[in-house]
């Protein structure tokens, strides 16, 4: 039996796709918990699957760059709902999860091509300096999520007056 290739939203999601025969095996409690954590799926990266439930999360792509006064992260979120999105965030990190529910209820022999990726996602990542959280602004605008984050600036220093009382 040949491979399928992931398709280039598998490779960019970080997603893989199980055999058939696997995810029956998953699906009717045939695996072991010890064989879940180190089932080893296939794809070009030869990614491990670590999680314990049978619905895989993608992972969401981001850009992320700096200015002067702030850390700027942006990633496409089209078709997701605002309430569907969460962002968590601290000093040194965030996480965003979501989910994009597909709007049309298509069994899988109806399809010519499927690429676009539905489900669950998420993206952690460690910043590279410290921010103030509670300046932290987040903006969808036509698909895109833009997260502003003030960085902490650790060489400011503030002058104060001694009071007599």
């Amino acid at each position: 039996m040949q491979k399928e290739k992931p398709s280039i939203f598998e490779r960019l999601l970080g997603t893989v796709r199980l055999e058939e025969n696997e995810l029956n095996h998953i699906q009717n409690g045939g695996a072991q918990k010890k064989d879940m954590s180190s089932l080893k799926v296939r794809s070009e990266d030869e990614l491990l699957v670590t999680h314990e439930h049978s619905e895989e999360e993608g992972q969401l792509s981001v850009d992320m760059y700096e200015t002067e006064k702030e850390i700027i992260i942006e990633a496409m979120v089209a078709g997701v709902r605002p309430d569907d999105l969460q962002l968590s965030i601290s000093r040194d990190q965030v996480t965003i999860r979501g989910k994009r529910e597909p709007n049309t209820r298509i069994e899988d022999d109806g399809y010519f091509i499927k690429e676009l990726y539905w489900g669950s996602f998420s993206r952690t990542v460690s910043l590279p300096n410290e921010i103030i959280i509670e300046e932290a602004d987040a903006v969808e605008k036509h698909g895109l999520l833009i997260l502003r984050l003030p960085k902490l600036d650790k060489n400011r220093q503030a002058k104060i007056r001694v009071k007599s009382i």
